[in-house]
Protein backbone atom coordinates (compact mmCIF):
# COMPACT_ATOMS: atom_id res chain seq x y z
CA UNK A 1 0.00 0.00 0.00
CA UNK A 2 2.66 2.23 0.55
CA UNK A 3 4.09 1.60 -2.42
CA UNK A 4 1.35 1.86 -4.54
CA UNK A 5 0.10 5.70 -3.75
CA UNK A 6 3.90 7.13 -5.04
CA UNK A 7 3.04 5.24 -8.27
CA UNK A 8 -0.49 6.63 -8.38
CA UNK A 9 0.63 10.65 -8.00
CA UNK A 10 2.82 9.84 -10.60
CA UNK A 11 1.25 8.68 -13.26
CA UNK A 12 -1.14 11.39 -11.75
CA UNK A 13 0.64 13.94 -12.67
CA UNK A 14 2.50 12.10 -16.11
CA UNK A 15 -1.43 12.33 -17.31
CA UNK A 16 -1.66 16.07 -16.39
CA UNK A 17 1.64 17.10 -18.31
CA UNK A 18 1.45 15.02 -21.26
CA UNK A 19 -2.32 15.38 -22.00
CA UNK A 20 -2.82 18.27 -24.54
CA UNK A 21 -4.20 21.73 -22.95
CA UNK A 22 -7.67 23.29 -24.59
CA UNK A 23 -6.68 26.68 -25.93
CA UNK A 24 -3.15 26.06 -25.04
CA UNK A 25 -2.30 24.15 -28.40
CA UNK A 26 -0.42 26.23 -31.35
CA UNK A 27 -2.67 26.50 -33.78
CA UNK A 28 -2.28 27.59 -37.85
CA UNK A 29 -1.49 30.92 -38.84
CA UNK A 30 -4.88 30.42 -40.91
CA UNK A 31 -6.62 29.75 -38.23
CA UNK A 32 -8.65 32.18 -36.38
CA UNK A 33 -7.85 33.41 -32.67
CA UNK A 34 -10.79 32.85 -30.04
CA UNK A 35 -13.16 35.94 -29.07
CA UNK A 36 -13.33 37.44 -26.08
CA UNK A 37 -16.03 39.43 -25.27
CA UNK A 38 -16.70 41.72 -22.26
CA UNK A 39 -19.93 43.79 -21.23
CA UNK A 40 -20.06 47.28 -22.47
CA UNK A 41 -21.00 48.21 -18.78
CA UNK A 42 -18.01 46.54 -17.58
CA UNK A 43 -15.94 48.48 -20.09
CA UNK A 44 -17.25 51.14 -19.39
CA UNK A 45 -16.71 50.96 -15.58
CA UNK A 46 -12.96 50.27 -16.36
CA UNK A 47 -12.71 53.26 -18.11
CA UNK A 48 -14.26 55.47 -15.61
CA UNK A 49 -11.74 53.63 -13.67
CA UNK A 50 -8.39 54.26 -15.09
CA UNK A 51 -9.56 58.20 -16.07
CA UNK A 52 -9.87 58.68 -12.05
CA UNK A 53 -6.74 57.25 -11.36
CA UNK A 54 -5.00 59.58 -14.21
CA UNK A 55 -7.22 62.81 -12.94
CA UNK A 56 -6.15 62.53 -9.13
CA UNK A 57 -5.81 65.92 -7.92
CA UNK A 58 -1.94 66.83 -7.33
CA UNK A 59 -0.97 68.13 -3.82
CA UNK A 60 -1.28 71.79 -3.82
CA UNK A 61 1.62 73.46 -2.24
CA UNK A 62 -0.08 76.56 0.07
CA UNK A 63 2.48 79.38 1.19
CA UNK A 64 2.13 81.70 3.26
CA UNK A 65 1.03 84.55 2.95
CA UNK A 66 -2.26 86.48 1.52
CA UNK A 67 -4.26 85.73 -1.30
CA UNK A 68 -4.89 88.11 -4.74
CA UNK A 69 -7.28 85.31 -5.42
CA UNK A 70 -9.07 82.41 -3.26
CA UNK A 71 -11.45 79.68 -5.01
CA UNK A 72 -13.06 76.69 -3.71
CA UNK A 73 -10.38 74.68 -5.26
CA UNK A 74 -6.89 75.60 -4.36
CA UNK A 75 -4.76 74.68 -7.01
CA UNK A 76 -6.54 78.31 -8.69
CA UNK A 77 -5.35 80.61 -5.61
CA UNK A 78 -3.03 82.88 -6.41
CA UNK A 79 -0.56 84.70 -3.72
CA UNK A 80 -0.75 87.90 -3.75
CA UNK A 81 3.17 88.84 -4.16
CA UNK A 82 2.65 86.86 -7.95
CA UNK A 83 2.02 89.08 -10.84
CA UNK A 84 1.17 87.59 -14.37
CA UNK A 85 3.31 88.82 -17.13
CA UNK A 86 0.64 89.92 -20.19
CA UNK A 87 1.29 87.19 -22.35
CA UNK A 88 1.82 84.48 -19.78
CA UNK A 89 -1.21 82.09 -19.43
CA UNK A 90 -3.21 82.22 -16.44
CA UNK A 91 -5.30 78.98 -14.81
CA UNK A 92 -8.76 80.68 -14.37
CA UNK A 93 -11.16 79.35 -11.71
CA UNK A 94 -13.98 79.63 -13.62
CA UNK A 95 -12.87 78.76 -17.05
CA UNK A 96 -14.68 75.50 -16.71
CA UNK A 97 -18.11 77.57 -15.29
CA UNK A 98 -19.93 77.48 -19.12
CA UNK A 99 -20.48 73.51 -17.85
CA UNK A 100 -23.21 72.35 -15.55
CA UNK A 101 -21.02 70.57 -13.36
CA UNK A 102 -19.61 73.70 -12.36
CA UNK A 103 -22.77 75.09 -9.89
CA UNK A 104 -21.88 76.15 -6.81
CA UNK A 105 -18.08 76.88 -7.73
CA UNK A 106 -17.31 80.36 -6.61
CA UNK A 107 -13.90 82.44 -6.51
CA UNK A 108 -13.07 85.54 -5.01
CA UNK A 109 -10.65 88.32 -5.74
CA UNK A 110 -9.30 89.78 -1.97
CA UNK A 111 -8.73 92.90 -0.89
CA UNK A 112 -5.42 94.22 -1.53
CA UNK A 113 -5.31 97.53 0.78
CA UNK A 114 -7.78 98.47 3.01
CA UNK A 115 -8.56 102.43 1.89
CA UNK A 116 -9.35 103.58 -1.24
CA UNK A 117 -6.47 104.49 -3.89
CA UNK A 118 -7.95 108.42 -4.10
CA UNK A 119 -7.88 108.81 -0.32
CA UNK A 120 -3.92 106.71 -0.16
CA UNK A 121 -2.68 109.50 -2.83
CA UNK A 122 -3.79 112.37 -0.22
CA UNK A 123 -0.09 114.72 -0.24
CA UNK A 124 0.01 115.72 3.05
CA UNK A 125 1.39 119.14 1.97
CA UNK A 126 -1.44 119.93 -0.38
CA UNK A 127 -4.65 121.91 0.04
CA UNK A 128 -7.33 123.62 -2.18
CA UNK A 129 -5.25 126.68 -1.55
CA UNK A 130 -2.68 125.67 -3.87
CA UNK A 131 -4.92 125.20 -6.89
CA UNK A 132 -6.23 128.76 -7.17
CA UNK A 133 -9.62 128.73 -5.70
CA UNK A 134 -10.47 132.40 -4.20
CA UNK A 135 -10.93 132.88 -0.61
CA UNK A 136 -14.48 133.26 -0.58
CA UNK A 137 -15.22 130.07 -2.08
CA UNK A 138 -12.50 127.95 0.16
CA UNK A 139 -14.65 129.75 3.54
CA UNK A 140 -18.06 128.44 1.67
CA UNK A 141 -16.14 125.14 1.13
CA UNK A 142 -14.65 124.99 4.73
CA UNK A 143 -17.98 126.49 6.08
CA UNK A 144 -20.22 123.37 4.16
CA UNK A 145 -17.78 120.43 4.67
CA UNK A 146 -15.30 121.05 7.37
CA UNK A 147 -14.40 117.57 6.69
CA UNK A 148 -13.05 118.00 3.18
CA UNK A 149 -9.65 119.26 4.28
CA UNK A 150 -7.36 118.13 1.28
CA UNK A 151 -8.05 117.46 -2.10
CA UNK A 152 -8.05 114.11 -4.20
CA UNK A 153 -5.73 113.37 -6.57
CA UNK A 154 -8.54 113.88 -9.14
CA UNK A 155 -9.21 117.67 -8.46
CA UNK A 156 -5.69 118.18 -7.87
CA UNK A 157 -5.54 117.20 -11.28
CA UNK A 158 -9.03 118.61 -13.15
CA UNK A 159 -9.29 122.41 -10.87
CA UNK A 160 -6.61 124.07 -11.91
CA UNK A 161 -7.08 122.94 -15.90
CA UNK A 162 -10.85 124.37 -15.37
CA UNK A 163 -9.80 127.64 -13.65
CA UNK A 164 -7.52 127.98 -16.95
CA UNK A 165 -10.47 128.03 -19.14
CA UNK A 166 -9.78 124.76 -20.57
CA UNK A 167 -12.59 122.09 -21.45
CA UNK A 168 -11.98 119.15 -20.13
CA UNK A 169 -12.71 115.80 -19.94
CA UNK A 170 -11.89 113.78 -16.56
CA UNK A 171 -12.41 109.72 -16.24
CA UNK A 172 -11.99 108.60 -12.63
CA UNK A 173 -12.90 106.01 -10.56
CA UNK A 174 -15.95 105.97 -8.93
CA UNK A 175 -15.94 107.82 -5.61
CA UNK A 176 -13.01 109.82 -6.22
CA UNK A 177 -14.46 113.74 -5.76
CA UNK A 178 -15.57 114.64 -9.46
CA UNK A 179 -18.47 116.49 -8.12
CA UNK A 180 -16.52 119.13 -6.15
CA UNK A 181 -13.59 118.57 -8.84
CA UNK A 182 -16.26 120.82 -11.48
CA UNK A 183 -18.27 122.48 -9.18
CA UNK A 184 -16.41 124.31 -7.03
CA UNK A 185 -14.47 125.61 -10.34
CA UNK A 186 -18.19 126.15 -11.69
CA UNK A 187 -18.93 128.40 -8.43
CA UNK A 188 -15.67 130.69 -8.71
CA UNK A 189 -16.62 131.43 -12.35
CA UNK A 190 -19.81 132.35 -11.73
CA UNK A 191 -18.74 134.59 -9.03
CA UNK A 192 -16.39 137.14 -11.60
CA UNK A 193 -19.30 137.14 -13.86
CA UNK A 194 -21.98 139.78 -14.14
CA UNK A 195 -25.43 138.16 -14.04
CA UNK A 196 -26.95 139.23 -17.41
CA UNK A 197 -31.24 140.77 -17.10
CA UNK A 198 -32.95 137.99 -19.07
CA UNK A 199 -35.70 139.36 -21.17
CA UNK A 200 -38.74 137.07 -21.06
CA UNK A 201 -37.54 133.04 -19.39
CA UNK A 202 -35.18 132.12 -17.64
CA UNK A 203 -31.85 131.45 -18.25
CA UNK A 204 -29.36 130.27 -16.21
CA UNK A 205 -25.41 130.55 -16.01
CA UNK A 206 -24.22 127.44 -14.84
CA UNK A 207 -25.52 123.91 -16.18
CA UNK A 208 -24.85 120.61 -14.93
CA UNK A 209 -26.23 117.90 -16.97
CA UNK A 210 -27.38 114.23 -15.02
CA UNK A 211 -28.97 111.15 -16.33
CA UNK A 212 -31.45 110.84 -13.27
CA UNK A 213 -33.45 112.38 -10.88
CA UNK A 214 -31.62 110.49 -8.05
CA UNK A 215 -28.39 112.22 -8.88
CA UNK A 216 -29.82 115.29 -10.00
CA UNK A 217 -31.52 115.80 -6.61
CA UNK A 218 -27.97 114.36 -5.14
CA UNK A 219 -25.92 116.98 -7.18
CA UNK A 220 -28.33 120.08 -5.84
CA UNK A 221 -28.04 119.33 -2.39
CA UNK A 222 -24.10 118.84 -3.22
CA UNK A 223 -24.09 122.36 -4.82
CA UNK A 224 -26.84 124.29 -2.55
CA UNK A 225 -24.96 125.08 0.44
CA UNK A 226 -21.89 125.75 -1.32
CA UNK A 227 -24.47 128.49 -3.68
CA UNK A 228 -26.15 129.71 -0.48
CA UNK A 229 -22.59 130.86 1.20
CA UNK A 230 -21.41 132.54 -2.04
CA UNK A 231 -25.04 134.16 -2.83
CA UNK A 232 -25.79 131.81 -5.83
CA UNK A 233 -28.82 130.17 -6.15
CA UNK A 234 -28.44 126.53 -7.14
CA UNK A 235 -31.94 124.47 -8.49
CA UNK A 236 -33.04 121.45 -10.09
CA UNK A 237 -35.02 120.56 -13.04
CA UNK A 238 -36.92 117.60 -12.78
CA UNK A 239 -38.82 115.29 -15.42
CA UNK A 240 -41.27 112.60 -14.91
CA UNK A 241 -43.95 115.18 -14.63
CA UNK A 242 -45.02 116.62 -17.34
CA UNK A 243 -44.80 119.98 -19.45
CA UNK A 244 -46.98 121.61 -16.69
CA UNK A 245 -44.94 120.50 -13.53
CA UNK A 246 -41.78 122.08 -15.49
CA UNK A 247 -43.60 125.33 -16.35
CA UNK A 248 -44.02 125.43 -12.74
CA UNK A 249 -40.69 124.81 -12.01
CA UNK A 250 -38.81 127.02 -13.96
CA UNK A 251 -41.56 130.01 -12.85
CA UNK A 252 -39.99 130.13 -9.57
CA UNK A 253 -38.77 133.82 -8.90
CA UNK A 254 -35.77 134.77 -8.93
CA UNK A 255 -34.57 132.48 -11.50
CA UNK A 256 -31.80 130.55 -10.84
CA UNK A 257 -28.13 130.39 -11.13
CA UNK A 258 -26.95 126.93 -11.78
CA UNK A 259 -29.28 124.42 -12.88
CA UNK A 260 -29.48 120.88 -12.01
CA UNK A 261 -31.13 119.12 -15.03
CA UNK A 262 -31.95 115.94 -16.93
CA UNK A 263 -31.75 115.79 -20.38
CA UNK A 264 -35.67 115.06 -20.67
CA UNK A 265 -36.83 117.91 -18.73
CA UNK A 266 -34.34 120.23 -20.11
CA UNK A 267 -34.99 119.25 -23.99
CA UNK A 268 -39.19 119.66 -23.00
CA UNK A 269 -38.06 123.00 -21.47
CA UNK A 270 -36.42 124.16 -24.41
CA UNK A 271 -38.64 122.87 -26.75
CA UNK A 272 -41.60 124.60 -25.38
CA UNK A 273 -39.37 127.74 -25.18
CA UNK A 274 -39.72 128.01 -21.21
CA UNK A 275 -35.91 128.51 -20.54
CA UNK A 276 -32.80 130.06 -22.54
CA UNK A 277 -29.33 128.78 -22.71
CA UNK A 278 -28.31 132.21 -24.44
CA UNK A 279 -26.10 133.01 -20.99
CA UNK A 280 -24.60 130.17 -20.05
CA UNK A 281 -21.11 129.99 -18.99
CA UNK A 282 -20.44 126.76 -17.90
CA UNK A 283 -21.60 123.05 -18.96
CA UNK A 284 -21.22 119.96 -16.92
CA UNK A 285 -22.11 116.47 -18.38
CA UNK A 286 -22.17 114.07 -15.11
CA UNK A 287 -21.60 110.78 -15.77
CA UNK A 288 -20.93 111.53 -19.54
CA UNK A 289 -20.63 107.72 -20.39
CA UNK A 290 -24.49 107.13 -19.97
CA UNK A 291 -25.74 110.33 -21.17
CA UNK A 292 -23.49 109.63 -24.45
CA UNK A 293 -25.68 106.06 -24.60
CA UNK A 294 -28.23 105.99 -28.03
CA UNK A 295 -31.11 106.23 -25.30
CA UNK A 296 -29.93 109.93 -24.58
CA UNK A 297 -27.54 110.92 -27.30
CA UNK A 298 -30.38 112.79 -29.46
CA UNK A 299 -31.48 114.90 -26.61
CA UNK A 300 -27.75 115.87 -25.55
CA UNK A 301 -27.06 116.56 -29.33
CA UNK A 302 -30.20 119.34 -28.99
CA UNK A 303 -29.08 120.95 -25.56
CA UNK A 304 -25.39 121.39 -26.70
CA UNK A 305 -26.78 122.86 -30.00
CA UNK A 306 -28.49 125.60 -27.94
CA UNK A 307 -25.57 126.34 -25.90
CA UNK A 308 -22.65 128.73 -26.89
CA UNK A 309 -19.52 126.44 -26.64
CA UNK A 310 -16.33 128.19 -26.73
CA UNK A 311 -13.77 127.70 -28.83
CA UNK A 312 -10.82 128.46 -26.24
CA UNK A 313 -10.15 130.15 -23.45
CA UNK A 314 -10.29 133.54 -24.91
CA UNK A 315 -13.51 132.98 -25.57
CA UNK A 316 -14.95 133.30 -22.16
CA UNK A 317 -13.00 136.81 -21.22
CA UNK A 318 -15.92 138.59 -23.00
CA UNK A 319 -17.89 138.83 -19.83
CA UNK A 320 -21.37 140.36 -22.37
CA UNK A 321 -21.20 137.84 -24.83
CA UNK A 322 -20.83 134.52 -22.76
CA UNK A 323 -19.57 131.13 -24.05
CA UNK A 324 -19.83 128.35 -21.89
CA UNK A 325 -16.65 126.14 -20.72
CA UNK A 326 -17.57 122.35 -21.35
CA UNK A 327 -16.57 119.70 -18.56
CA UNK A 328 -17.31 116.05 -19.35
CA UNK A 329 -17.15 113.49 -16.34
CA UNK A 330 -17.42 109.98 -15.27
CA UNK A 331 -16.40 106.42 -14.22
CA UNK A 332 -15.50 105.43 -17.81
CA UNK A 333 -13.80 106.76 -20.29
CA UNK A 334 -16.16 108.10 -22.93
CA UNK A 335 -13.78 108.32 -25.90
CA UNK A 336 -16.58 108.46 -28.52
CA UNK A 337 -17.01 111.94 -27.31
CA UNK A 338 -14.46 113.14 -29.94
CA UNK A 339 -16.27 113.29 -32.80
CA UNK A 340 -19.06 115.02 -30.78
CA UNK A 341 -16.42 117.34 -29.36
CA UNK A 342 -15.51 118.18 -32.81
CA UNK A 343 -18.77 119.62 -33.56
CA UNK A 344 -18.74 121.98 -30.40
CA UNK A 345 -15.11 122.97 -29.74
CA UNK A 346 -11.79 123.34 -30.86
CA UNK A 347 -9.66 119.64 -29.88
CA UNK A 348 -6.86 122.18 -28.84
CA UNK A 349 -8.75 123.78 -26.15
CA UNK A 350 -9.76 120.16 -24.57
CA UNK A 351 -7.49 118.71 -21.78
CA UNK A 352 -8.05 114.94 -21.00
CA UNK A 353 -7.62 113.79 -17.32
CA UNK A 354 -7.60 110.13 -16.70
CA UNK A 355 -6.97 108.11 -13.45
CA UNK A 356 -4.12 105.68 -13.07
CA UNK A 357 -7.00 102.61 -11.63
CA UNK A 358 -9.02 104.16 -14.38
CA UNK A 359 -11.23 100.54 -15.94
CA UNK A 360 -9.11 98.58 -13.12
CA UNK A 361 -10.48 96.03 -10.35
CA UNK A 362 -11.11 98.18 -7.06
CA UNK A 363 -7.87 96.74 -4.93
CA UNK A 364 -9.94 97.82 -1.61
CA UNK A 365 -12.65 95.84 -2.20
CA UNK A 366 -13.55 92.13 -2.04
CA UNK A 367 -15.55 90.64 -4.94
CA UNK A 368 -16.87 87.31 -4.92
CA UNK A 369 -18.24 85.13 -7.98
CA UNK A 370 -20.58 82.58 -7.57
CA UNK A 371 -21.78 79.70 -10.05
CA UNK A 372 -25.40 79.24 -9.65
CA UNK A 373 -28.19 77.49 -11.28
CA UNK A 374 -31.30 80.64 -12.17
CA UNK A 375 -33.64 78.32 -9.69
CA UNK A 376 -30.96 78.77 -6.82
CA UNK A 377 -30.46 82.58 -6.84
CA UNK A 378 -33.41 83.05 -4.46
CA UNK A 379 -32.29 81.22 -1.85
CA UNK A 380 -28.40 82.45 -1.96
CA UNK A 381 -30.08 85.71 -1.87
CA UNK A 382 -32.38 85.15 1.29
CA UNK A 383 -29.31 83.47 3.07
CA UNK A 384 -27.15 86.39 2.47
CA UNK A 385 -29.51 89.15 3.32
CA UNK A 386 -30.23 87.08 6.71
CA UNK A 387 -26.69 86.20 7.36
CA UNK A 388 -25.97 90.10 6.85
CA UNK A 389 -28.57 91.15 9.52
CA UNK A 390 -27.45 88.65 12.17
CA UNK A 391 -23.61 88.93 11.79
CA UNK A 392 -21.69 90.12 14.60
CA UNK A 393 -19.96 92.78 14.19
CA UNK A 394 -17.72 95.05 15.98
CA UNK A 395 -17.22 98.39 14.02
CA UNK A 396 -19.81 100.28 12.28
CA UNK A 397 -22.49 98.26 10.15
CA UNK A 398 -23.83 98.61 6.24
CA UNK A 399 -26.59 98.73 4.20
CA UNK A 400 -27.18 96.30 0.73
CA UNK A 401 -27.80 96.98 -2.57
CA UNK A 402 -29.05 94.33 -4.55
CA UNK A 403 -29.13 94.89 -8.28
CA UNK A 404 -31.26 93.40 -10.93
CA UNK A 405 -31.54 93.97 -15.07
CA UNK A 406 -34.77 94.68 -14.96
CA UNK A 407 -37.68 96.31 -13.38
CA UNK A 408 -40.14 93.59 -12.96
CA UNK A 409 -37.27 91.47 -11.18
CA UNK A 410 -37.12 94.08 -8.59
CA UNK A 411 -40.74 93.91 -8.12
CA UNK A 412 -41.01 89.96 -8.67
CA UNK A 413 -38.04 89.55 -6.06
CA UNK A 414 -39.31 91.94 -3.14
CA UNK A 415 -42.56 90.33 -3.16
CA UNK A 416 -40.56 87.16 -2.57
CA UNK A 417 -38.43 89.33 0.19
CA UNK A 418 -42.40 90.25 1.88
CA UNK A 419 -42.92 86.63 2.07
CA UNK A 420 -39.90 86.06 4.12
CA UNK A 421 -40.30 89.47 6.44
CA UNK A 422 -37.16 91.24 5.23
CA UNK A 423 -37.50 94.63 5.19
CA UNK A 424 -36.64 96.51 1.92
CA UNK A 425 -37.00 99.27 -0.08
CA UNK A 426 -37.44 99.32 -4.34
CA UNK A 427 -36.24 101.15 -6.96
CA UNK A 428 -36.45 101.05 -10.66
CA UNK A 429 -37.05 103.39 -13.09
CA UNK A 430 -40.74 102.09 -14.18
CA UNK A 431 -41.85 104.03 -10.88
CA UNK A 432 -43.80 107.12 -11.03
CA UNK A 433 -41.98 110.20 -9.92
CA UNK A 434 -43.94 110.92 -6.65
CA UNK A 435 -43.20 106.89 -5.51
CA UNK A 436 -39.64 107.66 -7.33
CA UNK A 437 -39.00 110.71 -5.20
CA UNK A 438 -36.68 110.31 -1.70
CA UNK A 439 -36.25 106.40 -1.93
CA UNK A 440 -33.04 106.52 -2.21
CA UNK A 441 -32.58 109.47 -0.06
CA UNK A 442 -34.51 107.57 2.88
CA UNK A 443 -31.81 104.28 2.03
CA UNK A 444 -28.84 106.86 2.77
CA UNK A 445 -30.50 107.72 5.78
CA UNK A 446 -30.66 103.79 6.79
CA UNK A 447 -34.71 104.19 7.16
CA UNK A 448 -34.06 100.75 5.58
CA UNK A 449 -30.51 98.26 4.98
CA UNK A 450 -31.54 97.05 1.59
CA UNK A 451 -32.54 98.61 -1.40
CA UNK A 452 -33.65 96.70 -4.71
CA UNK A 453 -32.81 98.55 -7.60
CA UNK A 454 -31.97 98.65 -11.58
CA UNK A 455 -28.75 100.24 -12.64
CA UNK A 456 -30.88 103.72 -12.20
CA UNK A 457 -28.40 103.48 -8.56
CA UNK A 458 -25.34 102.86 -10.13
CA UNK A 459 -24.74 105.89 -11.69
CA UNK A 460 -22.76 108.51 -9.39
CA UNK A 461 -25.16 108.45 -6.63
CA UNK A 462 -23.17 108.33 -3.18
CA UNK A 463 -23.13 105.69 -1.22
CA UNK A 464 -20.95 106.06 1.23
CA UNK A 465 -22.97 103.88 4.18
CA UNK A 466 -23.12 100.41 1.59
CA UNK A 467 -21.41 97.85 2.55
CA UNK A 468 -22.54 94.95 0.30
CA UNK A 469 -23.66 94.76 -3.03
CA UNK A 470 -25.04 91.96 -4.67
CA UNK A 471 -25.77 91.23 -8.14
CA UNK A 472 -28.22 89.25 -8.48
CA UNK A 473 -28.36 89.60 -12.52
CA UNK A 474 -24.91 89.62 -13.79
CA UNK A 475 -24.62 93.28 -14.89
CA UNK A 476 -25.16 93.05 -18.92
CA UNK A 477 -21.14 95.07 -19.54
CA UNK A 478 -17.96 95.35 -18.10
CA UNK A 479 -19.08 99.18 -17.86
CA UNK A 480 -22.43 98.46 -15.96
CA UNK A 481 -20.61 96.16 -13.46
CA UNK A 482 -17.85 98.90 -12.76
CA UNK A 483 -20.36 101.32 -11.40
CA UNK A 484 -22.54 98.71 -9.96
CA UNK A 485 -19.12 97.85 -7.94
CA UNK A 486 -18.50 101.62 -7.35
CA UNK A 487 -20.98 102.10 -5.06
CA UNK A 488 -19.11 100.04 -2.29
CA UNK A 489 -15.34 101.68 -0.60
CA UNK A 490 -16.13 105.31 -1.68
CA UNK A 491 -14.29 108.31 -0.29
CA UNK A 492 -14.97 108.73 3.21
CA UNK A 493 -17.16 105.22 3.80
CA UNK A 494 -16.48 103.55 7.14
CA UNK A 495 -17.32 100.60 6.36
CA UNK A 496 -15.02 97.81 3.93
CA UNK A 497 -17.20 96.98 0.94
CA UNK A 498 -17.73 93.66 -1.04
CA UNK A 499 -19.74 92.45 -3.92
CA UNK A 500 -20.89 89.31 -4.04
CA UNK A 501 -21.78 88.50 -8.27
CA UNK A 502 -24.50 85.50 -8.80
CA UNK A 503 -23.56 83.73 -12.66
CA UNK A 504 -25.61 82.01 -14.00
CA UNK A 505 -25.29 82.10 -17.95
CA UNK A 506 -22.75 81.65 -20.48
CA UNK A 507 -22.49 85.43 -21.18
CA UNK A 508 -22.44 85.99 -17.46
CA UNK A 509 -19.21 83.72 -17.65
CA UNK A 510 -17.89 85.31 -20.55
CA UNK A 511 -17.67 88.60 -18.39
CA UNK A 512 -16.34 87.09 -15.42
CA UNK A 513 -13.63 85.48 -17.26
CA UNK A 514 -12.47 88.63 -18.66
CA UNK A 515 -12.49 90.17 -14.74
CA UNK A 516 -10.78 87.70 -13.49
CA UNK A 517 -7.65 88.05 -16.05
CA UNK A 518 -7.76 91.53 -15.08
CA UNK A 519 -7.20 90.92 -11.89
CA UNK A 520 -4.93 87.83 -11.81
CA UNK A 521 -2.69 89.89 -14.35
CA UNK A 522 -3.19 93.25 -12.36
CA UNK A 523 -4.06 95.42 -15.61
CA UNK A 524 -7.44 97.44 -16.35
CA UNK A 525 -10.74 95.41 -18.12
CA UNK A 526 -10.33 94.87 -21.59
CA UNK A 527 -12.48 96.81 -24.15
CA UNK A 528 -13.83 99.42 -22.75
CA UNK A 529 -12.29 102.46 -24.41
CA UNK A 530 -13.53 100.97 -27.57
CA UNK A 531 -16.76 99.93 -26.24
CA UNK A 532 -17.65 103.32 -25.52
CA UNK A 533 -17.29 104.66 -29.50
CA UNK A 534 -20.16 102.77 -30.77
CA UNK A 535 -23.52 103.33 -28.74
CA UNK A 536 -24.14 100.94 -26.06
CA UNK A 537 -27.51 98.54 -25.78
CA UNK A 538 -30.52 100.69 -24.49
CA UNK A 539 -30.85 101.00 -20.72
CA UNK A 540 -34.75 100.65 -20.58
CA UNK A 541 -34.46 102.12 -16.63
CA UNK A 542 -33.53 105.38 -17.45
CA UNK A 543 -36.31 106.84 -19.04
CA UNK A 544 -36.58 109.33 -21.47
CA UNK A 545 -38.90 111.79 -19.80
CA UNK A 546 -35.90 112.11 -17.20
Amino acid sequence: MALSRPVRLFSLVARLILAPRRGLTVRSPDEPLPVVRIPVALQRQLEQRQSRQRNLPRPVLVRPGRLLVSARRPEFNQPARLTLGRWESAPLASRGWKSRRARRDHFSIERAQQEAPAVQKLSSEGNFADLGLEPRVLHALQEVAPEVVQPTTVQSNTIPQLLRGRHVLCAAETGSGKTLSYLLPLFQRLMGQPSLDSLRIPAPRGLVLVPSRELAQQVRAVAQPLGRSLGLLVRDLEGGHGIRRIRMQLSRQPSADVLVATPGALWKALKSRLIGLEQLSFLVLDEADTLLDESFLELVDYILEKSHIADGPADLEDRFNPKAQLVLVGATFPEGVGQLLDKVASPDAVTTITSSNLHCIMPHVKQTFLRLKGADKVAELVHILKHHNRAERTGPSGTVLVFCNSSSTVNWLGYILDDHKIQHLRLQGQMPALMRAGIFQSFQKSSRDILLCTDIASRGLDSTGVELVVNYDFPPTLQDYIHRAGRVGRVGSQVPGTVISFVTHPWDVSLVQKIELAARRRRSLPGLVSSVKEPLPQQPDFDKSD
